[in-house]
């Protein structure tokens, strides 16, 4: 998946793309992709009994500590006015809330399942916006459409699995909660002079916090399940690479080419979570998801190539 991300970003090189639009569609690959690693780092822990709360706490509070040490060095200012704080705040909790139900969703339905659902978010950012009058062009609806009925081939559930409606619902409030934080990100005047940096870090804490009152008021020891230096690595590993990386991205790639566009790129999230688990877990790779993965990244190809608006 890293080669095919390569590959596009070094198409769009060669092409007539006005840098900022380089830029966004290059950020908005790198947030899919790093998202996508998830399963690399959080599978171990799962599989050592770390409880999902604990691996979500550290995960947010780890990549707060490197991104607010990073932001020290360079000298940059944490500040964030009364009327920025309290947006900033909501943008956390957006977030974090996605991360929740995500997880949540997964008591009641298969995760395939889960995942094709929450990837509906493409189709409620363009609505969203349409509402803001903000209209997407034809061929950014039609790659939407691709996309999801990519996904749909991806990530069918097996015959006969548990499907309950609590379990639907979470997956689309996940969905919901995303569609918004990008919208947010890239449309609200009142956060446009707030740098990525600070608007990720503010997002992070306001996860940390929430992750941590949940756990304290589910009991248990904050660092049950992690007794090993893997297991702290691989700690690290989430909260620098799906974490901090793909946040940091996500906001660059909103503002640049906007929440519709950088929602479809979000599809190499999946691509590369199924990649992962197929080159380094050993998970079947059938027909029919190569066949999902080749009309996913056709549809993003035949947006970001397609040639541009005369003005």
């Amino acid at each position: 998946m890293y080669l095919c991300a390569l590959f596009i970003v070094s198409v769009m090189a060669k092409m007539h793309v006005d840098k900022r639009r380089y830029i966004g569609y290059a950020a908005g690959i790198v947030a899919g992709v790093s998202y996508g690693t998830n399963p690399l780092f959080a599978k171990p822990l799962m599989e050592s009994g770390v409880p999902v709360m604990v691996m979500l706490f550290f995960r947010y509070g780890l990549s707060a500590c490197i991104l607010a040490l990073w932001m020290l060095f360079r000298k940059e200012s944490f500040r964030a006015g009364k009327r920025e704080l309290g947006l900033l705040l909501v943008l956390g909790i957006l977030f974090s809330f996605s991360s929740l139900f995500l997880f949540s969703s997964y008591a009641f339905i298969p995760s395939g399942l889960a995942t094709t659902l929450v990837y509906l978010y493409p189709v409620l950012v363009a609505l969203i916006m349409v509402l803001l009058r903000f209209y997407p062009s034809w061929q950014t609806w039609l790659s939407i459409l691709a996309t999801f009925g990519g996904i749909v081939l991806l990530s069918q559930p097996s015959a006969g699995a548990q499907i309950r409606l609590p379990g639907i619902i979470l997956a689309v409030l996940s969905a919901l909660s995303y569609a918004f934080y990008l919208v947010i990100v890239n449309r609200s005047k009142r956060i446009k002079h707030v740098s990525e940096h600070t608007l990720t870090l503010y997002a992070l804490v306001t996860g940390t916090a929430l992750f941590a009152v949940i756990r304290l008021c589910q009991g248990g020891s904050m660092v049950e399940g992690i007794d090993s230096a893997a297991d702290w690595g691989n700690l690290l590993g989430l909260a620098v690479v799906p974490t901090m990386i793909s946040l940091l991205t996500l906001a660059i790639s909103s503002r640049y080419i906007g929440p519709t566009k950088t929602s479809v790129l979000g599809v190499f999230e999946p691509l590369t979570a199924i990649l992962i688990g197929t080159v380094l877990f050993g998970e079947p790779l059938t027909l029919k998801m190569a066949v999902g993965i080749l009309i996913c990244v056709a549809a993003v190809l035949f947006m970001i190539l397609r040639p541009a608006k005369r003005s």
